[in-house]
């Protein structure tokens, strides 16, 4: 196996606990604003950027003939309030890692592997998220952390041209760090669009992590190269991969 130099996780349900909360938010907005959609249908849409997903989802229920400003002023109203009803829960919610999250990423930088966060929100949500949760504290302007920092980098969704489940937040953390060798990389999500993009992007393992919005019987059904119960569960197998 080539050297591991970065892992690349996704934030709601992988690193940060997420027990549906952003699907409910996302219901709430749908509905607000008529865009019917059921639980399942956003349920497999996770993990993708979120206004990408409101307009496949008004592409889908207006069909293919509906006209362009139409759709866009659906989609734009929809986005505003499922923005509006995200920001307004990550304030006033409680904000926790999941569990093995803190061991793991202390076990990273203990090995000078990289840690970059990638996520489906937009970077204000992001950076509300990182800031309650205090993972915020030593990056820099870029997003991009230091020796002292808990994180080494954060990348949400808008900023790449494409979210999951392209690989370009991936490519983007590679980049970042000067790494050329996607076999130096693994990814871990929780959703199958985060599993997707990890395989596209030729990492050495992309995991599914089964304690977050989607099952192991629900992820068993996509392409990936293993599940895991939690975090805890990928240290301690990166403890019996790495040299001591």
């Amino acid at each position: 196996m080539a050297s591991l130099q970065l892992v690349v996780l996704d934030m709601a349900g992988t690193t940060v606990r997420d027990q549906h909360e952003v699907e409910a938010c996302f219901a709430r907005a749908a509905a607000t604003t008529g865009l019917h959609a059921s639980a399942a249908r956003i349920l497999a849409v996770q993990g993708q950027a979120k206004r990408f997903v409101f307009d496949l989802l008004w592409r889908e229920q207006l069909g293919p003939t509906a006209p362009g400003a139409e759709l866009t002023a659906h989609v734009d109203h929809s986005y505003q309030v499922f923005r509006d009803v995200l920001e307004s829960h990550y304030r006033t919610a409680e904000v926790l890692p999941t569990e093995g999250c803190l061991d793991l990423f202390a076990f990273l930088k203990g090995q000078g592997i990289r840690i970059a966060l990638t996520t489906g929100f937009y970077r204000e949500v992001t950076d509300l998220i990182l800031r309650r949760l205090g993972w915020q504290v030593g990056l820099d302007a870029q997003h991009r952390g230091s020796s002292q920092s808990i994180i080494d980098l954060s990348i949400a969704s808008d900023e790449v041209t494409e979210g999951r489940p392209a690989p370009l937040m991936i490519q983007k953390a590679m980049q970042t760090f000067g790494i050329t060798d996607p076999r130096q990389v693994w990814n871990v999500g929780d959703t199958p669009s985060d599993l997707a993009s990890g395989r596209r992007a030729g990492c050495a393992r992309s995991l599914g992590l089964t304690n977050g919005t989607h099952s192991a019987q629900q992820l068993a059904a996509h392409p990936h190269d293993g599940l895991l119960a939690s975090l805890t569960e990928l240290r301690q197998q990166l403890q019996a991969l790495l040299p001591a």
